[in-house]
């Protein structure tokens, strides 16, 4: 109990002294009773006595006084009460004002005056126009006039610094706004002070704005005194186009900008003087530029604004070894591309310009380097900071490359310089360079697609050094060395690891990606080969011939050359599919790349057998027509080529077969295959039949030789069936006999004469009959094939 005793000793000494001050204490005083009468209430304040005492007697009566009373028999008496303040009546407790709300606060202690101030700026700047339109009072007067309310609303600001520095600060940024553009006023439009004596007083006021805005820490100051100077020259305007006077002005309120970064962090100062000052800039360029009369100032001022914020941008974080955040980052990438942009245009308008874009942008890679070396050397910032500068300037060596160099060389230079960043990324550990590399490789896949788009079309009959000898060319060479680059990527892909954490299905993406790009690079560098040397021989082969009674002579080509570039790239893919499996199977061994392996072995048989084998019948045709033979050589290549296609053909199934047999083992892909297989070779050995009859002109022949075919193919898939119990195969030769029997009796009856008629029902009614006594003579194995299903 004497904890409680004591508490109130010196709850009500506080008490005491509340009383005698001002009464805004009195909200916390009649907390304090309250809190006194609690105690009382609860009766668990006793006065301490000796062993005999009554311990429930209480310390406090009713009128706030304290009984104290010694304690005997103690070896050292304790006295409990030597303090006994004057206690007052306890006066009831007034009703607790409401505190006024944060958004009342806001308003009447913040808002209020930024209205107030910007209103009396736009009052001031206002009524000077009006007295200048009116022609109220002389030009000089106007300026002393403006300069006595900007300095007396300036003093008067500083002097309520001591008691109201919110306000205080709101009236002297206020201040600095009309001493600003009375400054601009005076020099622009009256010629009142000289060029050199205005600048120097806008630099003093730029100076004593930054002081300013550094001892109060206000941004509001800042804001007001600089941001809100940029509206001078447009209120003030009579047109005179002094752009140089603007963009001057304009610099020197920056420089202030840029003494603030070096002491503060005011990101919404940046933001707004920032967008402001490449608004007005971007504004003049599109409206008012003329290449020939303000080059020189436009680069001029262009390089001092970029110089300016990437000083503002880096300053602060620099000197505080901060961390850039991700606004951070993208202002300085956006000022760097403004910069890059409108010189890059600047440059691109003039006459000698031109000449020097490359240059250019390796010059903005230059600045960008140096700034990486010495924060790297100096140790100024943090990594994230370093990586940013250096991404700049591995971006600007990237676009220098096309700016002055033709497409084969951007091709190998950016491939070059991806996979030199993907391996300092990977032996190096440097993840930020590996990130780098992959938009290059985009880049220059891209570009090399350009490339063979541009390339492979140049060839032109009339100019003999414009033809494109087949793979001794500088198109081909890029196509090599763009491999080798991505050869090298996939080689460190593949035998090291990324060092940073990449998600799942990013991972996935590029370990598809990346090994993707190399493939179709080495196919397509053939394809363009290929189809550009058939298409420059087809381009040669025309030829004029005058008929009689022609004006103009009529022009032909050679068409057998397309058709013999559209097989030829069959084969190709053919080929190329089949090399690829047996690399994959022998050295790859990614089944992933396995399953992609298979499906574009049956998209080009898919190629061969729709496309392909019909483009051999137009090679058959134009040889049995020989047509303009008398001008162009039509030889039995045009027949003998569809047995070197059937090679190739041969080389797809047994790769299909190789990975049937060693990777997808599963059931499902084994009858698939057999589908296939079954269907490519009757529908080869159908082409192949039709290609005779028309050799030998029995056109007539070829209804009955098809369907005896298909039955014939039908008896052999049921007797290969039953021999290796494959129900599937004889379910499929079912099938296809009962697609003949269709043919026979919805076409064949209508088209044949009655010998022949004749011969497809006897035949197709014999091996019927032989299917049937095969079924029933080897019923048994069919049946314990059912029964092992």
């Amino acid at each position: 109990m004497s904890d409680n005793n004591e508490k109130i000793n010196q709850l009500l000494a506080k008490l005491d002294t509340l009383l005698k001050r001002q009464e805004d204490f009195s909200n916390e005083i009649n907390t304090l009773r309250i809190e006194l009468n609690k105690l009382k209430a609860n009766g668990q304040v006793p006065v301490i006595e000796s062993n005999t005492a009554n311990p429930d007697k209480p310390v406090i009566d009713a009128d706030f006084q304290i009984n104290s009373e010694t304690i005997p028999s103690q070896p050292n008496p304790i006295v409990e009460k030597k303090y006994e303040p004057e206690i007052r009546p306890f006066l009831p407790i007034p009703e607790v004002a409401k505190r006024k709300s944060d958004i009342e606060k806001f308003i009447g202690e913040n808002l209020i005056n930024k209205i107030g101030i910007a209103i009396t700026v736009i009052g001031v700047a206002i009524g000077a126009k009006y007295s200048i339109e009116n022609d109220l009072i002389s030009p000089l007067t106007r300026i002393i006039l403006g300069y006595v309310f900007g300095l007396g609303l300036l003093a008067f600001g500083i002097k309520l610094k001591s008691k109201y520095e919110n306000f205080s600060a709101v009236l002297v940024s206020g201040a600095m706004a009309i001493l600003y553009f009375i400054t601009y006023f005076a020099f622009a439009l009256y010629g009142l002070i000289p060029q050199l004596a205005a600048f120097s007083i806008m630099v003093v006021f730029t100076v004593f704005t930054v002081i300013a805005a550094l001892q109060y820490s206000r941004q509001i100051i800042a804001h007001i005194g600089l941001v809100g100077a940029y509206a001078v020259p447009f209120l003030l305007s009579d047109g005179s186009g002094k752009v140089a006077v603007l963009f001057t002005y304009m610099s020197i309120l920056n420089i202030g900008i840029l003494a603030i970064a070096l002491k503060k962090y005011w990101k919404a100062l940046y933001f707004v003087s920032f967008g402001l000052t490449w608004l007005i800039y971007l504004s003049w360029y599109i409206v008012q530029f003329q290449p020939t009369e303000h080059f020189e100032l436009a680069f001029v001022f262009l390089s001092l604004f970029f110089v300016i914020f990437y000083m503002t941008f880096l300053g602060y974080k620099l000197l505080q070894k901060e961390k850039f955040a991700i606004p951070d980052v993208i202002l300085v990438i956006i000022n760097s591309f403004i910069f890059y942009g409108l010189g890059f245009a600047l440059l691109d308008d003039h006459q000698i310009g031109k000449e020097l874009l490359g240059l250019f942008t390796l010059v903005n890679a230059l600045v960008h380097f140096v700034v990486s070396v010495i924060i790297y050397r100096q140790k100024l910032a943090d990594k994230n900071i370093h990586n940013l500068i250096t991404g700049l300037v591995l971006i600007f060596i990237t676009l220098a490359f096309p700016v002055q160099l033709d497409g084969n060389w951007v091709t190998l230079l950016w491939a070059g310089e991806a996979a030199l960043l993907f391996w300092i990324g990977r032996t190096k550990q440097v993840s930020f360079y590996e990130k780098l590399s992959y938009p290059l490789m985009f880049l220059a896949f891209f570009s090399i697609i350009q490339d063979w788009s541009d390339g492979y079309a140049s060839y032109v009959p009339d100019i003999p050094e414009s033809r494109i000898t087949p793979l001794f060319n500088v198109n081909f060479l890029t196509s090599v060395l763009f491999i080798a680059a991505f050869v090298f990527i996939n080689i460190l892909n593949k035998t090291s690891q990324p060092h940073f954490q990449r998600q799942k299905g990013t991972a996935n993406i590029f370990s598809f990606i990346i090994p993707g790009i190399l493939i179709f690079t080495i196919y397509y560098a053939f394809v363009m080969e290929i189809t550009t040397y058939w298409n420059q021989l087809f381009t040669d082969s025309a030829i004029e011939i005058n008929s009689e009674g022609q004006a103009y002579p009529d022009t032909y080509w050679n068409y057998d050359l397309i058709s013999f570039k559209t097989i030829w790239t069959i084969n190709y893919s053919l080929l190329f599919v089949s090399i690829l499996s047996f690399v994959n199977l022998k050295k790859l061994k990614n089944k992933n790349l396995g399953l992609l392996n298979l499906v574009l072995i049956v998209f080009a048989l898919a190629s061969f057998l729709f496309q392909g084998l019909y483009v051999l019948s137009e090679l058959r045709e134009s040889y049995l027509e020989q047509t303009l033979s008398q001008y162009y050589h039509i030889g039995t290549i045009n027949l003998w080529i569809r047995y070197l296609s059937f090679l190739f053909v041969a080389l797809g199934l047994f790769s299909c077969y190789l990975y049937i047999k060693q990777v997808f083992q599963h059931p499902n892909f084994r009858i698939s295959f057999e589908l296939l297989l079954h269907i490519t070779i009757l529908w080869i050995a159908s082409s192949e039949l039709l290609n005779w009859v028309d050799i030998l002109k029995s056109e007539q022949s070829y209804k009955l030789g098809l369907s005896i075919l298909w039955g014939s193919y039908s008896l052999f898939l049921i007797a290969f069936g039953i021999w290796k119990k494959n129900k599937p195969i004889r379910i499929g030769a079912i099938a296809l006999f009962g697609i003949t029997l269709i043919k026979l009796f919805f076409y064949d009856i209508s088209h044949l004469n009655t010998i022949a008629k004749t011969i497809v029902f006897v035949s197709l009614g014999v091996l019927l009959l032989v299917i049937s006594f095969l079924y029933n003579k080897y019923k048994h194995l069919i049946s314990e094939n059912e029964t092992d299903n």
